[in-house]
């Protein structure tokens, strides 16, 4: 295994720019998830690491060599895409074995990796059967397999889960993170799913515009992160944004005072809380009182969301069985320490 390094690197299409001096440190053995929307330059990044994409300008490192300019199959790495791209001709011992054997890795040694293999993923009944008689979380595996038989120094995903529906996702990410922690492997993986990072990462690294917008472990993330825009896509439901004002010290919200004193400028700012950190009150009883539009109750926990006296929509998360309803009015208490205020160019001022 070994570590990444990455160092100032730039990647221009043409007169478009997809990548923006991009530096990273990815220890040996960690697991780092590259997350942030469509467009963002997240697999760009993933590619170039791979050397399936030529980077513009900068250097990347894996363990001790410059692979800046090394051909992929001479860097050390395995890619698991997100289309399973297994031959649906062969079985799965052979779409496994395909690659060593194209490299010249002896019969015996393809036999004994194949086996172990098979074994850390669960295939062993499966090595005879081809893929179309596989389920869409077996192809995966499969796919995995193929990877870890090249003994690589980094695995690379991208975006390995998005063709299977949502209980086969939450049971491959259970696995994959098993088996990280089995092979101690450096991991690179690609998502757009906050929620898929927020599970499986030691280090999430928030990429918007091509930018490294944060990096850091999922609870740094979500309780300080240090723009709005982490605030935004780092948690489920996202986070509340009301439009607020702060005056002597105070900050305030529509006729009332939401709490103080602020660590912010005078003026219009942003104040941003999560819905698990709203308290419900009885009208008159909070900062201010919000109409119920609509409830989802999930069974152990609810959501509520809400109409806030200047406009906002209002989410707030209760217990599974709270008594409040369609067309409830309700107080809401917005805990002082549990405040974030973000500035006009996004920066979180809380954290100052």
């Amino acid at each position: 295994m070994a570590d990444v390094r990455l160092s100032h690197v730039d990647k221009h299409y043409g007169e478009a720019q997809a990548l923006f001096d991009i530096s990273l440190d990815i220890k040996d053995g960690e697991f780092v998830v590259f997350v942030g929307p469509s467009g963002c330059g997240k697999s760009t990044l993933l590619r170039s690491i791979a050397g399936l994409e030529g980077i513009s300008s900068g250097t990347i490192m894996i363990g001790a060599d410059d692979v800046t300019h090394t051909a992929p199959s001479d860097r050390g790495v395995a890619m698991v895409f997100q289309s399973y791209a297994l031959y649906p001709h062969m079985s799965v011992r052979e779409n496994m074995e395909f690659g060593m054997k194209i490299n010249g890795v002896g019969r015996k040694d393809r036999a004994a990796r194949v086996a172990e293999a098979a074994r850390v993923l669960q295939l062993e009944p499966y090595l005879n059967r081809k893929p179309a008689h596989l389920s869409g979380g077996q192809r995966q595996r499969v796919a995995i397999g193929r990877a870890i038989v090249k003994e690589p120094k980094v695995f690379l995903f991208d975006e390995p889960l998005s063709n299977l529906d949502a209980k086969l996702r939450i049971q491959m990410r259970v696995e994959l993170e098993a088996l990280h922690a089995k092979l101690g492997a450096t991991m690179i993986y690609v998502t757009h799913d906050q929620v898929e990072a927020m599970t499986m990462a030691d280090t999430i690294v928030v990429l918007n515009q091509g930018r490294i917008e944060q990096v850091g472990a999922p609870m740094e993330l979500y309780h300080r992160p240090r723009t709005r825009f982490v605030a935004d896509f780092i948690g489920a439901p996202a986070m509340n944004f009301l439009k607020i004002r702060t005056e002597g010290g105070a900050v305030r919200y529509g006729a009332g005072t939401v709490g103080g004193p602020a660590a912010a400028p005078e003026g219009a700012v942003t104040l941003g809380i999560r819905p698990e950190h709203i308290e419900l009150t009885a009208p008159g009883g909070g900062a201010f009182d919000a109409r119920v539009e609509v409830k989802e109750a999930l069974g152990g926990e609810s959501y509520l969301y809400a109409t806030a006296p200047e406009g906002e929509r209002i989410v707030v998360k209760t217990a599974g069985d709270d008594p409040t309803h369609h067309g409830d009015v309700v107080g809401l208490k917005l805990p002082a320490g549990r405040i974030h205020l973000f500035g006009a160019d996004g920066t979180n001022l809380s954290l100052a």
